[in-house]
């Protein structure tokens, strides 16, 4: 079966489709939600969008309670892919507006296009192609769209425990690298609160996603305390750090860069970095010591730069941050590996005891035989399909669906070499890596089912 000639001819509709899918905002909106739409509107208006596609084209759909869409079709053995389609804020400076699909040339940007919409695309065509060509035989697929993937995966807390889904036989989520991810760090959220009276600024607030570095930070800043030396220290300290800067009236506003939580290393953290500015400039010993425990990423400053055997280093990612009625609080990102000790792990994180750390979650790491035959069908499908052989599977330090679920691992879509920013402004995705995704995940579905069937 040549899985890229019969993918050529989903090609239009998928793109059509999938630009139609960026129009939608899909930022996880509590404004909006309701019992029914339990993530907001636009994630709600993603799935209408999805099941009406999905009705049209012969598959069974189930709502699942607002939380999820699954799309399925055949009975057997389950093989199971995993999507989304809530996106992260579009933040920052871009090119075209982020929740208008552009094309340039043989690339398109929007919001969502390569996390995980566009991934989403490509496999909702893959179980269309099997399903035309009659090769859902004798097992079940079902792509399961969740929509609230970026704040907490409650979706599918909610498929399996409450609606009491079956787990896959086997499975994969389009929604990490090729040729595949055998392994993920664990991740901790926690919050960390000191008590402080800060009698020169009135608030600080920064952040919008913990999983996300802090590109914008804002503080107001008591007027008595706005001395002449004032800008000239903000301006030194801001082209010593990389930073931009805005100082109206008494408004100081700090601009960072944004980058993927998962590797806090490559932004520079607007939020820290202001904390560090005030502590300095006012002579705050803990606000310096607060911005020095976080800002090198890696743990550092609080002597946590603890380094596993296959998931490597600890990163601590600061995603928000605030101060208001003497508290200062942030939220904190930790990804750790397979053999980092968690034990007293308040006062790991926090050695000077000058705040209080609360755990909010932990997501415990995943890791799979490299060796075994469920990685290796999918590897040889990357293989045959790209005829790349010089690429590895890799461990990772985000956090995908394979997580939530069982006997699934992150398979695709992003590319070898390629840049997509996600989790950055101008999001984008080659049209080349969408369509040849299609083939990829088709054969993948395939195979596995031949694994599951003993074939």
């Amino acid at each position: 079966m040549d899985f890229k000639e019969n993918a050529k001819k989903y090609y239009q509709d998928c793109l059509d489709n999938l630009m139609s899918l960026i129009k939608i905002n899909s930022v996880y909106d509590e404004s909006s939600s309701s019992e029914a739409s339990p993530f907001g509107k636009g994630v709600q208006n993603c799935f209408t969008f999805l099941k009406d596609l999905a009705i049209k084209d012969g598959f069974k759909v189930d709502e699942c309670d607002g939380y999820c869409l699954e799309i399925s079709y055949g009975n057997g053995p389950l093989i199971s892919v995993f999507a989304h389609t809530d996106v992260v804020p579009a933040t920052g400076k871009w090119k075209y507006d982020p929740f208008t699909p552009t094309l340039e040339g043989k690339v398109l940007f929007g919001r969502g296009t390569s996390d995980d919409k566009g991934p989403l695309m490509a496999s909702y065509y893959a179980f269309k192609m099997l399903k035309d060509l009659s090769l859902i035989k004798n097992y079940r697929v079902t792509l399961v769209i969740g929509g609230n993937e970026e704040s907490g995966s409650r979706c599918l807390e909610h498929y399996y425990n409450v609606l009491n889904k079956p787990y896959p036989i086997y499975g994969f989520t389009p929604d990490g690298d090729f040729p595949l991810i055998y392994g993920e760090k664990g991740i901790m959220n926690y919050q960390f609160d000191i008590d402080l009276n800060l009698p020169f600024v009135e608030y600080i607030e920064g952040g919008i996603a913990f999983n996300s570095v802090i590109d914008k930070a804002n503080c107001l800043i008591v007027p008595s305390y706005l001395d002449a030396s004032f800008e000239g220290e903000v301006k030194q300290y801001c082209l010593d750090n990389h930073l931009k800067y805005e100082l109206k009236d008494n408004l100081l506003t700090f601009f960072g860069k944004s980058f993927h939580g998962s590797k806090p290393q490559e932004g520079i953290n607007a939020g820290l970095h202001l904390i560090s500015f005030l502590g300095h400039h006012f002579k705050n010993e803990t606000l310096i010591n607060v911005a020095n425990y976080y800002l090198d990423g890696l743990g550092k400053g609080i002597n946590f730069d603890y380094s596993s055997p296959l998931l490597k280093e600890n990163t601590f990612n600061v995603g928000l941050v605030s101060y208001k009625d003497d508290v200062l609080s942030l939220t904190v990102n930790f990804r750790y590996g397979e053999t980092c000790p968690l034990d007293n792990l308040e006062s790991r994180v926090d050695p000077l005891n000058i705040g209080k750390v609360t755990i909010l979650s932990n997501s415990h790491y995943l890791l799979f035989d490299p060796n075994s035959p469920f990685i290796k069908t999918l590897e040889n499908v990357y293989v045959s399909t790209t005829g790349d052989r010089e690429t590895k599977s890799m461990t990772i330090g985000g956090g995908t669906y394979a997580k939530e679920t069982k006997n699934t691992v992150a398979f695709g879509s992003h590319f070898p070499t390629k840049i997509d920013n996600i989790h950055e402004p101008n999001e984008k995705i080659d049209l080349e890596d969408l369509f040849s995704s299609i083939a990829i995940y088709a054969k993948g579905i395939y195979e596995l089912a031949k694994l599951a069937l003993g074939e």
